[in-house]
């Protein structure tokens, strides 16, 4: 069983193990891991071909981790106002992740000249936290990890890039080629009748293509 991002929650990983149904699930971030995809980046850059999904807007960039001077070795923290924040945990875990918190004092942070770069919300934001990951803590392997590793090996990426071939012409064709990029019709049972009628038309030209008129 193969299947995209939308179906990989720990329950369905859980339940396909318990009965022993070997699968594929991709998960946000294996692209990402894939070094096949590392490219992708300059193809967002392009226009759709049938109407552009980008966000309006331009956000601002807010200052991250990489912008604040962390020594790990004095456990000290220096945010991009030359101010010293306070330690607030040393031996936290996020997410299976060892990690350092530090947070800024209300009589700094208040009247900093920078809110606006440092908080996404300075109006009802008070101060600014940041976290240090330092390491991974030890624990045992869980359904999501197993699936992660399996689809990132040699054999998972090999067998997972045939669902593409299989899947992803479908919506191109009828998307791209039949120009059905909305449903003109409304209601349940019309709309249901107009993507069949499409499919059916799908269906018809790959019998013709192949062959089967012969």
């Amino acid at each position: 069983m193969t299947a995209d991002a939308g179906y990989h929650s720990k329950a369905n990983l859980a339940q396909l193990e318990k009965r022993n149904i070997e699968a594929l699930i991709a998960d946000n971030g294996m692209r990402k891991r894939d070094e096949r995809f590392t490219g992708q980046a300059r193809h967002k850059a392009k226009p759709d071909p049938l109407y552009d999904k980008t966000p309006g807007g331009k956000k601002t960039r807010l200052f991250g981790p990489k912008d604040f001077h962390y020594d790990e070795d004095a456990k000290v923290c220096i945010c991009p106002a030359g101010e010293f924040l306070y330690q607030n945990g040393s031996a936290v875990v996020i997410q299976g992740r060892e990690a350092v918190k530090f947070t800024g004092a209300k009589r700094v942070c208040g009247p900093c000249p920078i809110r606006d770069q440092c908080l996404r919300h300075p109006e009802r934001t008070p101060v600014r936290g940041v976290v240090f990951f330092t390491g991974k803590t030890r624990k045992p392997e869980s359904p999501v990890d197993r699936m992660r590793r399996r689809i990132d090996s040699e054999e998972g990426r090999r067998r997972y890039g045939q669902r593409f071939a299989t899947v992803e012409p479908v919506f191109a064709n009828l998307r791209y080629n039949k120009r059905l990029n909305r449903f003109t019709l409304r209601g349940r049972q019309k709309v249901d009748t107009q993507w069949k009628l499409f499919c059916l038309v799908h269906n018809i030209e790959k019998l013709a293509h192949n062959g089967y008129a012969q």
